[in-house]
């Protein structure tokens, strides 16, 4: 067993998940020649289309892949792995100390990674459309007579692919790994057309190039950074797919696959803008054979669906994490798949991206224009990731000082200059991401903070457990048959639905079950350790249940378990056909002052949490409990 415990591959599985990895993982980084090489040489930022520029730009194109992607994240973030699963949110859980004491702030490294979660929500909504409207625009270069069709066609695209969400992604996902090899192979393909015309574009593999390319453009030169940063792109989706296909496929589709094809393509856009500089406004299709237009239109547009799918599926998958880790409210989760665990499909999510990324496209137009909103949310979680990577690095790790130091300068180096360079953009549409990064972050962290108010008054109020047990031994209220299961936040305190419930019914059920459900900063519990259970007496029991943040909770699957005697623990006795739940449903009460001064927030931001609590999804949903079972009792809190 591999130390995230997965089973060795064989070279047969290991082909197999390379393969499948080509779609899901690299097609965001995959669809940037359609983009990425054109925005070097087109204003506001390009610079002019001369031997020494294509060759510097080329130059830092190579050197961005292979220091950027191929050592930073194939090399070193790659081992940052929760138990398996990577990703921004995953490497917060690594980062964080421990669990915070409760008080009005967010800790700075809390802050630090829900904003970098945040901004992967802008690079969502970006990707589909910039690719959508870069494959289609090969119509124009066809014939300019299929202009105006551009946009509506890109419309189009991008409404039926959210369209057909709902139905999960194993059909579409059949075609991720066929469509985007094929992808490649015409990327390389046209690569070598293009290299032929002129071999002298392979100097420019020499860092030199790169070198003077700044010492003759200067600042200009460093505003480039921010259309070269386009070809990195997706790349911080290798580390967050690392859970679905492990690290060694990934590597093995990179190095194989998709660096050859990557670098052969943009050293032949090179090679044919040394030979027509003209050909810079479309480089891409200005390498393509004019009896192939039309199929590599139909090509590339295929490869932008298949990434635009694979920054959607990110999206469900980073807001499900965010759920299960508290910083979001319930929302409805939607499992499309009965054999693979981590495709889901959420509703509000879905609708939200569509909506943002159709006025993304009627708003720019094109994807140069869409450019300028590129580049400032990827090169902001790139610097995160860093950050973040480091003090993982420092604290886990116990990396020697020298290590950290000279690998922590170049990284950061790196990103900062990239960083930037993107801050230009922020006046002409750099300011989008940003946006929908504010917004994310508010919201994540007005629950976050929120829930540990609500939790701490519960708290606070609440009647240690076995007091409550102690006080039943003594009244001996009425028990009538069955199983009562009353669901609570607060480990060790007795729920207030279940005082409600015996204060106004004088009754309690023959098996009493105070469930928990907790959420650990790790993706996947070990059935060994899924359950805890403390039989009080009287029979009442206390059960917490664990669970990872890449899991969904299903409170009768966990019954039925608790009925079975295990290794360790003896069989409950419960009856699951003649179980009712009761789950308490509070209603916010905002109030200038209320208790706990030290947990204080602005009222503005208690309005915002109660409207997030008012349209959360019930608990009943959430956790799949039976409606027809289901007793709520309301409360009202001073909050």
């Amino acid at each position: 067993m591999t130390h995230d415990g997965r089973a060795p591959l064989s070279r047969k599985a290991l082909a197999a998940l390379a393969f499948a990895a080509l779609g899901v993982v690299y097609g965001d980084i995959g669809t940037s020649p359609l983009y990425a090489l054109k925005e070097c040489f087109n204003p506001p930022h390009g610079v002019a289309v001369t031997r020494e520029n294509v060759l510097g730009v080329l130059s830092l194109v190579f050197w961005s892949l292979n220091f950027v992607v191929s050592f930073k994240y194939i090399a070193v973030v790659m081992r940052a792995d929760n138990r398996g699963e990577g990703g921004i949110l995953a490497l917060l859980a690594l980062a964080r100390p421990g669990p915070a004491p409760p008080t009005r702030r967010l800790g700075p490294v809390v802050v630090l990674g829900l904003f970098g979660a945040a901004l992967l929500y802008g690079d969502g909504i970006i990707t589909p459309a910039i690719s959508v409207l870069g494959a289609v625009e090969g119509l124009e270069v066809a014939t300019a007579a299929l202009g105006p069709f551009v946009v509506p066609l890109a419309v189009v695209i991008i409404s039926g692919l959210f369209f057909v969400q709902h139905r999960g992604t194993a059909t579409v996902g059949r075609l991720f790994g066929p469509v985007t090899t094929l992808w490649f192979a015409c990327l390389a393909a046209l690569g070598v057309r293009g290299i032929l015309m002129d071999p002298h574009v392979l100097a420019a593999v020499n860092p030199l190039h790169a070198v003077r390319f700044f010492a003759e453009n200067g600042w200009h030169g460093f505003a480039v950074l921010a259309a070269v940063v386009l070809v990195i792109t997706g790349g911080e989706a290798l580390y967050a797919d690392m859970g679905h296909f492990g690290p060694r496929p990934i590597r093995l589709a990179w190095y194989a696959v998709v660096l050859p094809a990557l670098t052969l393509n943009y050293f032949g856009q090179g090679a044919l803008l040394l030979q027509r500089p003209a050909a810079a406004v479309n480089p891409f299709y200005e390498l393509v054979p004019s009896w192939a237009l039309y199929p590599m239109v139909a090509v590339a547009t295929c490869a932008a669906i298949v990434a635009s799918q694979a920054l959607i599926s990110g999206a469900y998958s980073l807001t499900q994490q965010a759920i299960q880790l508290g910083y979001s409210p319930r929302l409805q989760i939607v499992h499309t798949s009965s054999t693979e665990r981590g495709q889901v499909y959420m509703p509000q999510v879905n609708a939200a991206l569509w909506a943002a990324c159709i006025g993304l496209v009627l708003a720019f137009r094109s994807s140069s224009a869409l450019a300028a909103t590129y580049g400032v949310a990827v090169t902001g979680t790139m610097l995160t990731t860093s950050v973040l990577l480091l003090i993982v690095a420092r604290h886990r790790w116990q990396w020697p000082a020298w290590r950290l130091w000279t690998l922590g300068t170049a990284f950061i180096t790196v990103d900062v200059a990239f960083l930037a360079a993107n801050l230009l953009k922020v006046p002409d549409g750099g300011w989008f991401p940003l946006l929908v990064a504010g917004v994310v972050f508010l919201l994540l962290s007005t629950w976050k903070l929120g829930r540990r108010r609500l939790t701490a008054i519960y708290t606070d109020a609440a009647l240690p457990l076995d007091l409550f047990v102690q006080d039943c031994a003594r009244r001996r209220p009425h028990r009538v048959a069955g199983t009562a299961v009353f669901m609570t936040s607060v480990p060790g305190g007795t729920p207030p639905v279940l005082l409600h419930h015996l204060k106004h019914n004088k009754v309690l059920h023959e098996t009493v079950v105070i469930l928990s459900v907790q959420t650990r900063d790790v993706p996947y519990v070990s059935p060994a350790e899924r359950l805890e259970t403390t039989a009080l007496g009287e029979n009442f029991f206390a059960v917490t249940a664990h669970f990872g943040f890449m899991e969904q909770p299903d409170v009768p699957a966990l019954l039925a378990r608790l009925c079975e005697a295990e290794p360790g623990r003896a069989a409950l006795p419960l009856k699951p056909m003649e179980t009712t739940f009761y789950l308490g449903r509070e209603t916010l009460i905002v109030t200038p002052r209320a208790p706990l001064p030290e947990l204080r927030l602005a009222t503005w931001r208690k309005k915002l949490f109660q409207l997030m609590n008012r349209n959360a999804q019930s608990a009943t949903a959430f956790f799949n409990i039976p409606p027809n079972r289901v007793v709520e009792l309301g409360a009202q809190i001073q909050f």
